[in-house]
């Protein structure tokens, strides 16, 4: 008796065991890695921004490229149609990137309205494609006063909705305008390491997953099922 024989309401034809081999393809992407950073408040001194802007920085250093959406002009979800151009330029670019970083202030005990409004305009599906399934994610924050995870909690939910391989490390910078220059650097702090092990840790991520994801990672019984299906479906309508 086989295993799968224990297991009648399994499709063994649909079934499959992990494959080292697709885990770890011989080719491998070569291409600088590629981020999208998104912040979560438009004042003149954000914050987030800033330390968004730093964590790009470590990130083009460790030899990824990097990208920043300006949320200033989104308009509220439903509120325009999905051919908005800060609509278009937001999903182009979540498309192209490999790995995002999400940077919020925490306000009223969450995360701001501006950064659930970008999270909400990028789609769990564009056609055929999932624009954020199987990349990676980081999660940092700002804080006006004593140090606080309730937005970087919030954005892990999120990140998991989303199908994003949310990593373990996280930033969150307290009193953040004492953590800045007046030049919008950060200062030298345990803050400042810690968005550097975040980085470096997104970027590892990034690399030990972006050529498995779409052939492996993100490959799910239940949508093999689904697909088999609708193909069987579309027989059957051919056949008529």
């Amino acid at each position: 008796m086989s295993e799968l024989d224990d297991l009648p309401n399994l499709d063994a034809a649909l079934f499959r065991q992990a494959e080292p081999g697709a885990l770890f393809p011989a080719q491998r992407a070569a291409h600088a890695p590629r981020f999208l950073l998104l912040y979560g408040s438009l004042r003149e001194r954000s914050y987030s921004r800033l330390v968004a802007e730093e964590a790009a920085r470590v990130l083009r250093a460790l030899g990824g490229e990097t990208r920043m959406f300006n949320p200033s002009g989104l308009p509220l979800v439903d509120d325009a149609g999905e051919d908005h151009p800060k609509v278009q330029e937001l999903r182009e670019l979540v498309q192209w990137a490999e790995g995002m970083v999400w940077s919020s202030p925490e306000r009223h005990g969450a995360m701001t309205g501006v950064m659930k409004t970008q999270i909400d305009w990028i789609p769990l599906s564009l056609g055929a494609l999932r624009p954020t399934q199987g990349k990676t994610l980081a999660v940092m924050q700002v804080c006006g006063g004593s140090q606080s995870f309730n937005a970087v909690n919030q954005m892990r939910v999120l990140g998991r909705w989303m199908r994003m391989l949310t990593i373990p490390n996280q930033s969150s910078v307290a009193k953040a305008y004492q953590e800045f220059d007046e030049a919008g650097r950060m200062k030298p702090s345990p803050y400042y390491d810690r968005v550097v092990d975040v980085m470096e840790e997104l970027m590892k991520f990034t690399l030990l997953t972006r050529d498995a994801a779409a052939a492996c990672l993100v490959d799910r019984y239940s949508e093999r099922k689904e697909s088999a299906a609708a193909l069987a479906r579309r027989m059957r309508q051919e056949a008529l």
